[in-house]
């Protein structure tokens, strides 16, 4: 069994990981603020998978077990705050927005992570509101407990673009398409229309962040079209899909 380490002050900081690092599971005594400044991050717990672009943190509540992973060449800021700190009182890992203030707060304080002046002292107040008032996102693929969910998910994992209704997946494993509609409310809450469009939303940022076409990465992930793509790209993020390549 893997030892999972661990520290009791969460690190704030700035660093980079190369495309397909990561960082293995550990925990911290502290909560942390996880930012990708370029790139898509990955945090992995044992109940799911958060996903954060340039336009998104990830909130780690104190002693939760997780990686973190790197798509593309991330830039990656970490920002710890003591577990009597919980502006958003959270108890579970969350995405949040991060809109141009936030995203500038991070950096700022990341980078330049030591010392205890009256100025930094600020910042981290300024950090703290802007966090208060960031919008929670569902950006969030559960993973499935039930062994036949779990046949399911991995199907489409292998091939995102597998256009199947539920019940002709359910024929291939022996599960009615109700069985399986109530058990990914129960088990994941959320429907499998819901659960297979981030699935596929997380596939699109990886592809993405390896520099793919956007043509191409909608239909890899199972979009009939670039435009219907970009349309839920959009919804989602709020910004078209080709802000994510990058700018030579």
């Amino acid at each position: 069994m893997t030892e999972i380490r661990h520290e009791s002050v969460a690190p704030t900081r700035a660093r980079s990981l190369a495309s397909g690092t990561g960082v293995d599971a550990h925990r911290h005594d502290d909560h942390q603020i996880v930012y990708a400044g370029r790139g898509v991050l990955v945090v992995t717990t044992c109940a799911g998978l958060w996903i954060a672009p340039a336009t998104r943190a990830i909130w780690v509540p104190a002693g939760t077990v997780h990686a973190h992973q790197a798509y593309g060449e991330l830039e990656l800021h970490l920002v710890g705050l003591p577990a009597r700190d919980n502006p958003l009182d959270l108890a579970k890992p969350t995405v949040l927005a991060v809109g141009p203030l936030l995203r500038e707060l991070i950096l700022a304080y990341t980078r330049t992570p030591y010392g205890d002046s009256p100025e930094r002292g600020r910042l981290r107040t300024v950090l703290l509101d802007q966090l208060r008032a960031s919008p929670q996102q569902p950006l969030y693929l559960p993973t499935p407990t039930s062994p036949r969910l779990k046949e399911v998910c991995e199907i489409l994992r292998a091939d995102p673009a597998d256009g199947r209704t539920l019940a002709a997946l359910g024929r291939q494993i022996g599960a009615s398409d109700r069985t399986l509609s109530r058990l990914f409310k129960a088990d994941l809450g959320m429907t499998f229309p819901q659960w297979r469009t981030q699935l596929r939303l997380y596939h699109a940022l990886i592809l993405l962040a390896g520099n793919s076409p956007v043509t191409a990465v909608a239909h890899t992930c199972g979009w009939s079209s670039a435009s219907a793509f970009i349309d839920v790209f959009r919804r989602t993020f709020g910004h078209t899909p080709g802000t994510h390549l990058p700018i030579d």
